[in-house]
């Protein structure tokens, strides 16, 4: 079932978004300003964090991938705040940038250890999301 946006809906969106970019970039500069390296460390921070927090919160609270519109909590927190906070394209231009400065092993390193990564986030998300709510039970 597709659900519309309505305007209230991007309203939510809109203002999680930005509160997320906000993050993003205030996490990016705390890491930035303590890491000088080449590995685009704060992106990859970001999105291994986003990740693992994303699938905690869907886990813990129910949410399907197919309703993450529709309240205001999915659509502020979930789709709103953690979608401006994790960033695709940021990864991809981090890793065009290496290339094209003669890093290819290291770009390619960036992509496999972000996807990776990601996965184990997520997975290590949904788990303690799961033993919270084992814990809960009983």
């Amino acid at each position: 079932m597709i659900k519309t946006l309505s305007n209230l809906s991007l309203m939510w969106v809109g203002i999680g978004g930005g509160i997320g970019a906000a993050l993003r970039y205030k996490v990016g500069n705390l890491i930035s300003h303590k890491y000088q390296g080449e590995f685009p460390l704060s992106t990859f921070i970001v999105n291994i964090s986003g990740a693992f927090i994303i699938a905690f919160i869907s886990i813990l609270f129910g949410v399907d991938s197919d309703i993450r519109l529709g309240t205001i909590g999915h659509e502020l927190f979930l789709t709103g705040i953690l979608g401006g906070y994790t960033t695709f394209s940021s990864m991809q231009l981090d890793a065009l940038k290496l290339f094209e400065k003669g890093k290819k092993v290291t770009s390619v390193f960036y992509l496999f250890i972000t996807f990776f990564a990601g996965v184990v986030g997520a997975t290590s998300g949904i788990w303690l999301a799961n033993k919270i709510i084992c814990m809960a039970y009983f």
